[in-house]
């Protein structure tokens, strides 16, 4: 069933628990998101890059979501425009059937984000779309940054407080010490969980967890056995993000986990029978090891059963 992107996240906020938002790029990595919702009874949210619509065409995107939501009724699924970069970008999805969009003005300073957002906000809240932005720059916090630097960096709450009040957008994403991709530590893993909880206190809606993969070490072991590098990498810890959802997450977005997941099967596949060329072959295991990794994440988050 599509549903708003605040129906899922409001109720997720009532009742402290965080729910998974997946990226997808093709009809495997979303059957798997389906597959896992189904399996964990889990509410999901299944969102796109502006990358993976240039790549699969903004209709065909929201025709695989309908077929999808028809064949699983029982699951709530809203469909997210993960980090539009403008007005437009966000608008085109709203018009062609998105039920949440992410404006990313966080590159702008505070009063262009927020006139931006605002923008953004009127028009999507007219077509009954929630809306979500981000403040703070997205970078992993090191052991040698200084106290004026974490502050240049993260998230301000006094701001985030201001900036949801004037806006009235839906969830925020407050930066407070991950990073996108795999590669988002060089020593141990910080988080600044206080920062986070008094942005919970002063703004009391859905916040948002970008840069969340975790990057178990199943998956990790995987890929590197079939020959992949991922240069040390590590992710965000599996109590980090349970601390976190204690702290007023509710929306936790996981990518990489998912391709590294995905082509730790194909490569294996590959590596095992160089005579193989049927895609199924390829693709029915690395669907299976996607919805290993977003059932354990949906228990993890809380969201298992809730449906």
């Amino acid at each position: 069933m599509l549903v708003s992107g605040n129906e899922i996240l409001q109720k997720a906020h009532k009742e402290h628990y965080g729910v998974g938002a997946f990226n997808f790029v093709n009809f495997e990595m979303l059957n798997a998101i389906f597959s896992a919702a189904d399996e964990a009874k889990s509410p999901i949210i299944a969102q796109t890059s502006e990358g993976a619509i240039k790549y699969l065409g903004i209709d065909m995107i929201k025709a695989m979501i309908d077929v999808m939501a028809k064949r699983y009724p029982h699951i709530p699924v809203a469909l997210h425009l993960d980090h539009g970069t403008s007005f437009e970008s966000c608008k085109k999805a709203i018009d062609s059937g998105y039920t949440s969009v992410m404006i990313d003005a966080s590159h702008h300073c505070f009063e262009e984000n927020l006139a931006l957002t605002s923008q953004v906000v009127e028009y999507a809240h007219s077509k009954g779309v929630s809306v979500e932005a981000e403040l703070g720059r997205l970078m992993g916090i090191e052991d040698n940054i200084s106290v004026d630097e974490k502050d240049a960096v993260l998230v301000n709450p006094e701001e985030a407080q201001e900036f949801v009040a004037k806006s009235k957008v839906d969830y925020l994403a407050p930066a407070i010490g991950t990073s996108h991709g795999a590669f988002k530590f060089k020593g141990e893993p910080k988080l600044d969980f206080e920062r986070l909880q008094e942005v919970k206190h002063r703004t009391n809606i859905p916040l948002v967890l970008h840069g969340a993969s975790a990057i178990p070490d199943y998956v990790r072991d995987a890929f590197l056995s079939t020959g992949g590098d991922l240069k040390g990498s590590k992710g965000v810890p599996f109590e980090f993000l349970k601390e976190a959802v204690r702290g007023g997450i509710n929306k936790v977005n996981t990518d990489t986990d998912l391709r590294i997941a995905f082509m730790a099967e194909v490569r294996k596949v590959a590596n095992n029978d160089p005579t193989q060329f049927d895609l199924r072959k390829f693709f029915t295991p690395a669907m299976e090891a996607m919805k290993k990794v977003m059932v354990e994440r949906m228990q993890i988050l809380g969201s298992a059963g809730k449906i």
